[in-house]
């Protein structure tokens, strides 16, 4: 069974820094795009920075600059700087993956658990 298991979220004040993690488990035969999304209390689910399988990043304008995606293998990683409350969320890792499905090779959209961030005022 492929997998996405997430680390690294926590409580933190306002301007400090943390660190999340995703790794892929079990048997892909290729990831073809990781990234992160967010859930705020009571707002939609929203991308906050993507890795494509050739390493092209992109990022929500929200984060520009304060974050950075950074992948390797089957691990994506986010780098949060200069936190602010506005970024209290539930973080969501998310891979595109393919897999054989006995006869057929297939790609298919995974989820993590999500891991909550809260920022403090």
């Amino acid at each position: 069974q492929v997998q996405l298991v997430e680390s690294g979220g926590g409580l933190v004040q306002a301007g400090g820094s943390l660190r999340l993690s995703c790794a892929v488990s079990g048997n892909p035969f290729s990831i073809n795009g990781m990234g992160w999304y967010r859930q705020a209390p009571g707002k939609q689910r929203e991308l906050v920075a993507t890795s494509s399988s050739g390493r092209n990043t992109n990022y929500a304008d929200s984060v520009k600059g304060r974050f950075t995606i950074s992948r390797d293998k089957n691990t994506v990683n986010l780098q949060m700087n200069s936190l602010k409350p506005e970024d209290t969320a539930v973080y969501y890792c998310y891979a595109r993956i393919a897999v054989f499905r006995g006869l057929a090779l297939r790609e298919d959209d995974y989820w993590g658990q999500g891991t909550q961030v809260t920022v403090s005022s």
